[in-house]
């Protein structure tokens, strides 16, 4: 998503830096980013010399840098806290000495929990986070609505569903497309596969980031970014299936024993309340479906060679 909003922003004229330390993307990820113009440091949110560096004569920061693993089992606690909450801290005590005067942060949906109000709004309350992920992100939504009070900064905080595009790196599109590639006689599902949310494409992301700055006001505005609808997983595993032409490979399910969820921490139904931002006019032009189809479509070109060639041999 970082990558795709940069390209936006310098296509829409904007001059761009980008401080990346490629623990979750690479540098091909950014090539056509650079083509336009775009300005590049190699570093560390958690380095306080080079987020100095990144913040020279900028108004906005885009705080989007973090450790993407919800699932327990690959994210501890300890790289959470580091990856996530501390690295808000070192980029919050650069940015209240800098020029910058709004920062936007990339939260999540997992901030609510197993919310009991579906779709669930911006001012629902108790916030009850199930993964360590999903506390980090509210920690860094509390540190950020501190640094802004105190400081005199303007924050915008986006509670993210479930974004998938081009390049997209984890959750259930990449393990699926994984799967078949190392074993293409089955596709395992975590869960029931009842799991029900939204899934919102990138293109549509970054025209509710760009459309919730603009309507951002007071010191701290909060948004919800989504579809208005949800697919369960085991809609995704067939659409799978159906884009890799291999609609009789049966599906297994894993995780009855985790009361149908996928792994401990998995919020099972998740849909976002998004009429505060449509309410200026906004709205997303795909489904959670088409979503998904789109994003499977778009990363055959990588995948579908491997796939055919495990089928073959």
């Amino acid at each position: 998503m970082g990558s795709q909003l940069c390209r936006s922003l310098a296509r829409k004229g904007h001059e761009v830096m980008i401080l990346d330390n490629f623990s979750s993307s690479t540098l091909s990820d950014l090539r056509d980013v650079l083509d336009l113009g775009v300005a590049l440091i190699e570093g560390d949110c958690k380095n306080p010399r080079e987020v100095k560096r990144a913040l020279a004569n900028a108004k906005i920061v885009f705080h989007f840098a973090a450790n993407p693993e919800v699932r327990l089992d690959h994210s501890d606690p300890s790289t959470c806290f580091s990856e996530n909450v501390y690295a808000t801290h070192v980029l919050f005590e650069q940015v209240k000495r800098s020029e910058a005067e709004t920062i936007v942060f990339a939260s999540s949906s997992t901030v609510y929990g197993e919310a009991r109000l579906v779709p669930t709004p911006e001012n629902y309350t108790p916030l009850e986070p199930i993964s360590v992920y999903g506390a980090s992100k509210l920690a860094s939504e509390a540190l950020i609505s501190a640094y802004c009070h105190t400081y005199g900064k303007k924050g915008v905080i986006l509670r993210f569903a479930n974004i998938v595009g081009p390049n997209n790196g984890h959750g259930a599109i990449r393990d699926f497309l994984t799967e078949l590639m190392r074993n293409p006689e089955r596709l395992k599902i975590l869960g029931d596969g009842h799991q029900s949310k939204s899934y919102l494409h990138v293109d549509d992301c970054i025209s509710a980031i760009l459309e919730a700055i603009r309507m951002a006001n007071g010191t701290i505005d909060v948004f919800n970014i989504g579809s208005e609808d949800q697919i369960e997983v085991t809609r995704i595993a067939k659409i799978v299936r159906e884009e890799t032409n291999l609609n009789e490979v049966p599906l297994e399910f894993a995780g009855e024993a985790l009361d149908g969820k996928g792994w401990k921490g998995d919020v099972k139904n998740m849909l976002l309340d998004i009429s505060k931002l449509k309410s200026n006019g906004w709205r997303p032009r795909y489904s959670s479906e088409e979503a998904v189809r789109l994003t499977v479509r778009s990363a055959l070109s990588y995948y579908e060679p491997r796939i055919s060639s495990e089928i073959s041999s």
